[in-house]
C-alpha cells in the first residue's frame, strides 16, 4: 500500500523537477488524500526534491482513526494548536532547508494564503502546478476501481430496498433520508453527494433538491443517489412509475432517454474523445426535438469527488484511456409534467477485455411501484 503512495509522489515530483520546481505544496483535500494516503483536516503535503522529504503538515494533534493515517513512509508534523496556517508553516520548513522554489496550487489558494506564502518566504519563487495531480487521478488503478464497485453495489443494495417499501404519500425529503440512512447500514463511509428525488412535476431535474411533495399515484419518480467508500464515490439514477402501469407519454420519454443513455454507453472506449461520448447520446435526444433544455453535460468522471475530469461535454478536448470511470447520465424534463433520468457509473474498458464495465447494476426496466 505504501508503495502506492510513493510511487504517485515519484510521478508528480517528476513532473515538478521537468518543471524547474525543486518542491510542491498540495493543499486541494483529495489531492492530499490521493498522494498520502489520508487526509486529515486543513493538512497539506510538502513534496520535496527527494522521496524522504516529504512532508505532511497537520494543524493540532494527529488524527488516530484508521481512515485518518497516511502512508507510513511519510513524515509528519503537527503544528502546535493555533500554531497557524499548514501551508505557510510548510513553506518556512522548505525555506530553511534551502528550497528556492515552489509549485503550488493556484486553483485552490486563497489570494490571503498566496499573500501569506509571498510574506513568509519572499524570495521563494513561486509557480503554478495547475491540475498536475487531477491529471494524475484520472486513470485510476485496480485497488481504486475495487472500491468504486463497492460503493456501487452499496448504493444499488439501498435503492432495491427502497423499491420495495410503500412510496405513495411519502414525501421527497423522507425518502431521500431514508436511501442515505440506507447506505451508511451497508457499510458506505456517507452519501457520495446529497440525495435527489423528484417526483411529478419536479423528476427528471438534474440537482433536483428534495421538498416537501408526497408521492402521488401515476408520478415519474426519479432518485440519483451516490455511496463514498474509503473515500471513492460513485453515482446511479434512476426513474420509475408510481402506482399505475405508465402513460403513453411516459413510455415515449423514457425509451428516448434510455436509448440516449445507451448510445452513450456504448460509446465508451479508449481513445473514444471526450465530445463523441457527449454526441452520441446526446444526438438521440436532440433528433426527438429536445435540443433545448439538455444538460450541459452527458457524464463526468468520479473517484475521490464525485464530479471529476473527463467533462463529456459537447466542446470537451481529450479521449478517454482505459480504466477511467465515467458517468452517462442524459435526462429530459419537460416543465409541469415531469421527466426522465438514467445515470449509471462505468469504467472505460478496451473490447479485448469486454468493453465498458457497468458498475451500477439496477435495472432500467421502466417499472410501475
Amino acid at each position: 500500500m505504501s508503495e502506492r503512495y510513493a510511487s504517485r509522489r515519484k510521478r508528480l515530483r517528476d513532473r515538478c523537477n521537468a518543471g524547474g520546481s525543486t518542491a510542491a505544496l498540495i493543499s486541494r483535500p483529495a489531492n492530499v488524500r490521493y498522494l498520502a494516503g489520508a487526509a486529515p483536516r486543513a493538512a497539506v503535503l510538502l513534496l520535496g526534491r527527494r522521496e524522504e522529504e516529504d512532508l505532511l503538515v497537520c494543524p493540532g494533534p494527529p488524527d488516530d482513526r484508521p481512515e485518518a493515517r497516511p502512508d507510513e513512509r511519510l513524515r509528519t508534523r503537527s503544528l502546535p494548536r493555533a500554531g497557524g496556517d499548514p501551508a505557510v508553516a510548510a513553506a518556512d520548513i522548505l525555506t530553511a532547508e534551502g528550497g528556492d522554489s515552489l509549485a503550488v496550487e493556484e486553483h485552490h489558494l486563497t489570494v490571503a494564503r498566496h499573500r501569506a506564502l509571498r510574506s513568509v518566504a519572499p524570495r521563494l519563487r513561486l509557480a503554478d502546478l495547475g491540475s498536475a495531480v487531477e491529471q494524475l487521478r484520472v486513470v485510476k488503478d485496480e485497488e481504486e476501481i475495487s472500491c468504486l464497485r463497492v460503493g456501487a453495489e452499496i448504493a444499488d443494495q439501498a435503492l432495491g430496498e427502497l423499491l420495495e417499501s410503500i412510496l405513495v404519500g411519502r414525501t421527497e425529503r423522507h425518502l431521500a433520508l431514508e436511501l442515505e440512512r440506507r447506505l451508511v447500514d451497508h457499510g458506505a463511509d456517507g452519501p457520495a453527494f446529497p440525495t435527489s428525488v423528484a417526483t411529478g412535476p419536479n423528476s427528471g431535474r438534474p440537482g433536483h433538491r428534495p421538498t416537501d411533495r408526497r408521492v402521488e399515484e401515476g408520478d415519474f419518480l426519479s432518485v440519483c443517489l451516490g455511496a463514498a467508500y474509503r473515500g471513492y464515490r460513485c453515482e446511479i439514477g434512476r426513474t420509475f412509475v408510481i402506482g399505475t402501469s405508465p402513460a403513453d407519454w411516459q413510455i415515449e420519454l423514457y425509451d428516448l432517454v434510455f436509448a440516449a443513455q445507451r448510445a452513450g454507453r456504448e460509446s465508451l472506449a479508449p481513445g473514444a474523445a471526450y465530445r463523441d461520448v457527449d454526441r452520441a447520446a446526446r444526438q438521440v435526444l436532440d433528433s426527438a426535438g429536445y435540443a433545448q433544455g439538455l444538460p450541459a453535460l452527458t457524464g463526468h468522471g468520479v473517484g475521490l469527488e464525485i464530479d471529476e475530469d473527463p467533462q463529456l461535454t459537447p466542446a470537451a478536448m481529450g479521449k478517454l484511456d482505459a480504466c477511467v470511470p465515467v458517468t452517462v447520465e442524459p435526462g429530459v424534463h419537460l416543465p409541469g409534467r415531469g421527466g426522465v433520468r438514467i445515470d449509471d457509473t462505468l469504467v472505460v474498458r478496451p473490447e479485448a477485455d469486454g468493453g465498458p464495465e457497468l458498475l451500477t447494476i439496477t435495472t432500467k426496466e421502466l417499472l410501475a411501484l
